[in-house]
């Protein structure tokens, strides 16, 4: 059987060839998204593709508005995830907490010895019920 010839397809990209329907979708969905971009994020765009996204017309115009817009989208995440990062709060010294337990046990355990000197009760509450 002879083997099948296949040529070679010449270049793909061409970037001045005269953008197709399915790209053009693709720049009208990103021009939506670039619509939900801070401001800051959007002037972005016009200086990193140097164009407007209503006058592409090549695939190369529209690759640069695609890059654009995709970089821009990523930078507002990033900087937003940024400060969504929330900073864990310091926690206290295991030290400082069983020194202010020994300090309650001390206060106690004196009101205790006043109580027995003054002759008093052992420092129960009796609820008045006889048993």
């Amino acid at each position: 059987m002879e083997p099948i010839i296949v040529p070679r397809p010449r270049g793909v990209r061409n970037p001045n060839r005269p953008a197709g329907s399915l790209l053009l979708a693709q720049v009208k969905h990103l021009r939506e998204a670039e619509k939900s971009l801070p401001p800051h994020y959007r002037s972005l765009i016009f200086s990193h593709s140097g164009i407007f996204s209503h006058a592409i017309e090549t695939e190369g115009e529209a690759a640069r508005y695609v890059r654009a817009v995709t970089e821009a989208i990523h930078a507002a995440h990033d900087d937003a995830a940024a400060q969504r990062v929330k900073i864990a709060p310091k926690r206290k010294r295991v030290i400082e907490i069983a020194a202010v337990a020994d300090e309650a046990a001390e206060r106690r355990a004196k009101n205790r010895s006043r109580s027995k000197k003054k002759g008093g009760t052992s420092g129960r509450k009796t609820s008045g019920r006889k048993t």
